[in-house]
């Protein structure tokens, strides 16, 4: 590797515009060429109204842009291709497009591209892998202390939530069956949501269901209210058998009964003593006009691919925390039941509107422009996903290890980082950069902060060096930049950034190049694949 101040040479004019940005500047030169000129509010209503659009993501467009119009907001421009390109294969599916993937893409110049991929990347397996590790996250599924599912319910559990990803279950199923459930934790995968919670009492499993499944933080609700949902789960039973940290988890009639509850809105039950009051609450919470699921999911849907909710954070709905935009969150919600809670169907329609794909570059200063969604927000990439992004662009692996000590766990060299199973299976490199603890199923557990630390690892550690001189991708290229193929500089910016370069990169290459020429110990190519890696266009989504 050269150092810092050799590589400063492809950092300079034009690369620099594109590359060296901070987390609160624009990343990509090609940002916003679809719009009109960047703060002016007449030629953005454009991208809302003159489009003439009159399905659902036009509804919600124009709910967004009459929100940013009423406090004097101008929206961003629409982004270009090549970012969207990106932004939505690593919103969707945690995933980077391969050089193949973005030539296409891009070279297509057909209208409807956008929306088709869409449709694309949600039928991938990757999107079934990316958003069961988030849910898992949610869901605390983990081997080790203090969640202690441990090995076995652990696989049981992560295959059931992929599954259920992978078939799009309608969510409000997804939700009964992990709330009603009973039997072994190693063939009954759902009752491991009660098991996986740090104490299990009544109360803290309440606690569970209101943040997991509402949204909510039931420590600020009035006692009444926390003390009768603790009691809608106050007759869980939890019972041993002989197999090795098997546990049948069940509706244990011996508990004490309580003939009446108050449900979370204020209402009070009956409860005859045959009554599992799970099933009560289950009733209660997926009826079509009990707002909480529905608004608690869309909610959490919007801030993954918009980087905040509507109401945020996303798990502390309700009390003095209100949506920056009711009339939004009341939109998706009732669009959410009516589809039959079909989680697909959201992000389908949140992915294809003006709003998700505004530019990173904001048109306003305003100090409410990020809260009221007037451009979409930077955001480092997510540990698991920055991995995965790392081993793709050099073609290399990672390695994991586990603390648990008994069933040895052995993790295939192939599995992708958004792919493990288990809170407790880990890497340095995903401990670094935030991966979450999976403790408590709070937002706040991940740390997406890009500190000194996750920067100089990135810019100076062997574990980065090995993947970029030792990856047989990089070889490949070195073997086109020494052929003299022409393409060679698209296929580099293609595999690392999903886009092509533009013509003063090329330039800046050719340049470096030159440059190293005859210098012993040069690797050119190497030397633009770091720099690459480092510029936040590759660490951020944008």
């Amino acid at each position: 590797m050269r150092s810092l101040s050799q590589l400063a040479l492809l950092l300079v004019g034009a690369v620099a515009t594109a590359m060296a940005l901070s987390a609160s500047a624009a990343i990509a030169a090609e940002d916003g060429a679809a719009g009109g000129a960047a703060g002016d509010t007449a030629g953005e209503v454009t991208i809302y109204e003159a489009q003439g659009r009159a399905d659902f993501g036009g509804k919600l467009d124009k709910l967004v842009y009459a929100r940013l119009q009423a406090v004097g907001i101008a929206p961003a421009r629409l982004c270009s291709d090549a970012v969207f390109l990106r932004r939505a294969y690593l919103d969707l599916i945690g995933t980077l497009p391969t050089a193949a993937e973005a030539r296409q893409f891009l070279d297509d110049k057909a209208a409807d591209k956008r929306s088709r991929l869409v449709d694309e990347l949600l039928e991938r397996d990757e999107y079934a892998d990316y958003w069961t590790m988030l849910w898992c996250d949610r869901l605390r599924v983990k081997s080790e202390f203090p969640i202690n599912l441990w090995p076995n319910a652990v696989q049981a559990y992560h295959g059931w939530i992929r599954s259920a990803m992978a078939e799009n279950m309608p969510y409000d199923q997804f939700v009964r069956e992990l709330l009603t459930s009973s039997g072994s934790n190693f063939r009954v995968p759902q009752v491991n949501f009660y098991r996986a919670v740090q104490n299990r009492d009544p109360q803290s499993l309440a606690g569970a269901v209101a943040a997991s499944f509402m949204g909510s933080r039931i420590d600020s609700w009035p006692a009444e209210r926390r003390q009768g949902l603790a009691m809608m789960f106050s007759r869980i039973g939890f019972k041993s058998t002989l197999e090795w940290k098997e546990e049948i988890v069940y509706f244990d009639r011996s508990l004490p009964h309580q003939a009446q509850a108050v449900l979370p809105d204020g209402s009070k039950v009956s409860l005859k003593a045959d009554d599992d009051p799970r099933q009560v609450f289950a009733d209660w919470l997926l009826r079509g006009d009990n707002p909480w699921l529905a608004r608690a999911a869309v909610n959490r849907i919007w801030q993954q691919l918009l980087g905040r909710g509507i109401v945020h954070p996303a798990d502390d709905l309700g009390g003095d925390n209100r949506p920056s935009n009711p009339e939004l969150l009341a939109l998706l919600e009732r669009e959410f039941v009516e589809s039959g809670y079909d989680v697909k169907h959201i992000m389908r329609l949140i992915a294809n509107s003006s709003t998700y794909q505004l530019s990173a570059i904001a048109a306003s200063e305003h100090p409410r422009a990020a809260e009221l969604f007037a451009h979409y927000p930077l955001r480092r990439l997510e540990a698991e996903v920055l991995a995965d992004a790392l081993c793709q662009v050099t073609g290399t692996t990672e390695v994991y290890s586990s603390a648990i000590p008994e069933p040895f766990t052995w993790v295939p060299g192939d599995v992708r980082s958004i792919a493990l199973p288990d809170g407790s299976i880990t890497s340095s490199f995903l401990e670094l950069y935030g991966r979450p603890s999976r403790d408590t199923g709070m937002i706040d557990e991940r740390n997406n902060s890009m500190g000194a630390a996750q920067r100089l690892h990135m810019l100076n550690s062997e574990h980065v060096r090995r993947k970029i001189e030792g990856g047989p991708v990089l070889r490949g290229l070195q073997r086109m930049v020494l052929r003299g193929a022409p393409r060679a500089p698209a296929e580099l910016y293609l595999t690392v950034l999903s886009r092509y370069p533009t013509p003063e990169e090329v330039a800046a290459m050719q340049e470096y190049g030159e440059a190293q020429k005859g210098v012993k110990g040069s690797n050119a190519v190497a030397d633009i694949v770091w720099a690459l890696i480092n510029s936040p266009e590759f660490i951020y989504r944008h």
